[in-house]
């Protein structure tokens, strides 16, 4: 930790105590976890007081920790197996609407993070706090402190389910009216619940059944190296083959 962001943690522990603890430091930017509790009253120090004076939230989203950790690749026991790499159905949302998985408890599954910035002291910041129930998880809006906020909460409340209390118009944005879910929770299938499309002969849109079988998508890698030089030697080969066939054929023929 650089001594700047070591001053500025200090700084935090000082003033909150503990409300809040200091996380890690990536790129310069202290991360600041605050208590649930103290998520209002925290940022609203850490615009107005003139220490800190972050006067601009510059972004604020959701994440979902279940399943945090673990890994959808077999890395060590298939490194030169390439497209058989993936976890086959293992992942999570590599499942149907249907045979969908009942989430297990984990502790602060659901958690927002928001990045501020000061002008005066030329500083951002990382802030992350956790919404205390799994089931219906609740965070206070910071719509009153950074009007910026709103349009971020509705959209971390659209997809992944987290309510902003004290929002003034929390409702979803991404997706429709009537959509089942919220489509970035680590439980909700990658091939979604239903399939959309337009019925010519209804005139209408119809909802059906998904057909997409769940996988996980392994991308092709391409490697500029010997293993794809016997390929390359048997392709020539191949082509000066047929050219000799197609000369010999010709002389025939005359």
């Amino acid at each position: 930790m650089s001594d700047t962001a070591k001053a500025i943690s200090d700084l935090f522990s000082s003033r909150f105590g503990d409300r809040v603890s200091v996380g890690q430091t990536q790129s310069g930017i202290v991360t600041l976890v605050v208590e649930v509790d103290a998520w209002l009253e925290v940022c609203r120090a850490l615009k107005d007081e003139e220490d800190f004076s972050y006067e601009q939230l510059t972004d604020l989203c959701g994440v979902d920790y279940l399943s945090y950790g673990q890994s959808e690749w077999e890395t060590e026991d298939a490194s030169q197996e390439g497209f058989g790499r993936g976890v086959e159905g293992l992942g999570p949302g590599r499942f149907d609407w249907a045979n969908r998985p009942e989430a297990t408890d984990v502790p602060n599954r659901f958690g927002v993070v928001a990045h501020l910035l000061s002008f005066k002291n030329n500083q951002r910041l990382r802030i992350r706090c956790y919404a205390p129930d799994e089931g219906m998880p609740i965070v206070a809006s910071l719509v009153e402190i950074w009007s910026s906020a709103n349009w971020y909460e509705r959209e971390a409340f659209d997809l992944f389910g987290i309510v902003f209390e004290g929002h003034p118009d929390l409702r979803r944005i991404m997706t429709d009216y009537g959509f089942t879910g919220h489509p970035f929770r680590k439980d909700f299938p990658l091939i979604g619940n239903v399939a959309v499309r337009y019925d010519s002969q209804k005139k209408r849109v119809v909802y059906e059944p998904v057909e997409i079988e769940p996988r996980v998508g392994v991308p092709r890698v391409l490697r500029d190296d010997s293993r794809y030089k016997a390929d390359e030697v048997d392709q020539a080969a191949d082509v000066e083959a047929e050219k000799i066939a197609a000369g010999e054929q010709g002389n025939g023929n005359g």
